[in-house]
């Protein structure tokens, strides 16, 4: 056997081994420690030792996924009329919209207990992001959320932008959520979501002064990181409009296989890719829509499935979060320019 057949043999057989006593080692990381035959002249044989990565833990107790369910709460903060809803023939202005106003109080009266239950039955905890007017509704629904474990996020004052407000305005929009939220629930929140999103480009200064830890509103990315705000770190979490229930799956055309077949696709790859990178799967619920029994009949299906998998983590946004900040050296850093240049979320000086 050549000096080099035997070196490359040698290299794989060693690598095997590595393998088998350190689990946690990528495999482009052992690929990279093997080495190869120079070319001809090129000199003697070197390792690419320096190109070496080490795969940390990606989840707590070397979970390879993390799956996080977002409940928006936000039945009876809507306006009483022009709210948007199943009904395409728009109302006069100023018209109470009874159907409509009756579609979002299902939320309250009957989605909410609904997916509560189904989570206690999966033993999964999830983030409600609610909104002020909706927790003043429905005080004792907004107590059963936290009372079962799930974390109370804000999503304002009510079922409205804000991102057109000025600064200090769109800071106390946001504030009275959070005051409503802990004095009828007793949990302060440190997540927050915008309606549909959006925000003025001052909001995570805004956010960072009012004690929030992380918002959602940002769909670019399938795992948490970290934006360097005036010198501390905020983290995004990111949201979804594909797995969004509110935007890909509306009542019209609504096919519950197909539902589920991309509930399962998604998790699917991210599953396996999760074996190498930090993955993370975002499933968004509202409780007018995702509440109905045949909705909740699929995820019951779906849940079933991921719960089925070894190392899959059923987070709240909250505890994501957390473990971002914690592990600060294998989450994604990034700096960014000001919003009104860039376009995207970051600080604005």
């Amino acid at each position: 056997m050549s000096f080099s057949a035997h070196y490359i043999s040698t290299a794989i057989v060693q690598s095997c081994l590595m393998m088998q006593i350190a689990p946690l080692l990528s495999r482009r990381s052992v690929m990279a420690s093997i080495a190869f035959p120079a070319t001809a002249g090129a000199g003697p044989l070197q390792t690419r030792t320096t190109d070496m990565v080490y795969q940390t833990q990606f989840w707590p107790d070397g979970a390879r996924l993390a799956v996080s369910l977002s409940l928006m709460f936000e039945g009876g903060g809507q306006p009483i009329s022009g709210a948007g809803g199943v009904i395409r023939d728009p109302i006069e202005k100023g018209v109470p919209d009874l159907p409509t106003n009756a579609f979002f109080a299902y939320g309250h009266y009957e989605g909410v207990p609904r997916v509560l239950d189904l989570m206690d039955k999966h033993g999964i905890t999830l983030s409600s992001f609610m909104i002020g007017k909706a927790v003043e509704t429905s005080p004792d629904l907004a107590q059963e959320i936290v009372r079962r474990g799930h974390e109370a996020a804000a999503h304002g004052r009510i079922w409205s932008h804000s991102y057109d407000l000025p600064q200090d305005q769109e800071k106390r929009f946001i504030a009275d959520s959070v005051e409503t939220i802990h004095r009828i629930t007793g949990q302060t929140p440190i997540g927050w979501n915008a309606y549909w999103m959006r925000n003025s480009i001052h909001i995570l200064e805004t956010l960072q002064d009012l004690g929030f830890l992380y918002h959602i509103d940002e769909p670019s990315h399938d795992e948490p990181f970290i934006i360097p705000v005036r010198g501390r770190d905020f983290v995004t979490v990111p949201y979804t409009f594909h797995m969004n229930d509110i935007v890909s799956f509306p009542f019209e055309g609504w096919d519950p296989a197909a539902y589920e077949q991309a509930l399962r696709d998604e998790f699917d790859q991210l599953y396996e890719e999760g074996a190498n990178r930090r993955r993370m799967m975002v499933i968004s619920l509202h409780d007018r829509i995702s509440g109905h029994a045949g909705r909740v009949r699929v995820l019951d299906r779906f849940l079933t499935y991921a719960k089925s998998k070894p190392g899959v983590w059923f987070a709240r946004k909250d505890e994501i979060a957390r473990y971002a900040l914690a592990h600060r050296d294998t989450t994604p850093v990034l700096q960014r320019g000001a919003p009104d240049v860039t376009g995207l979320p970051g600080p604005t000086a």
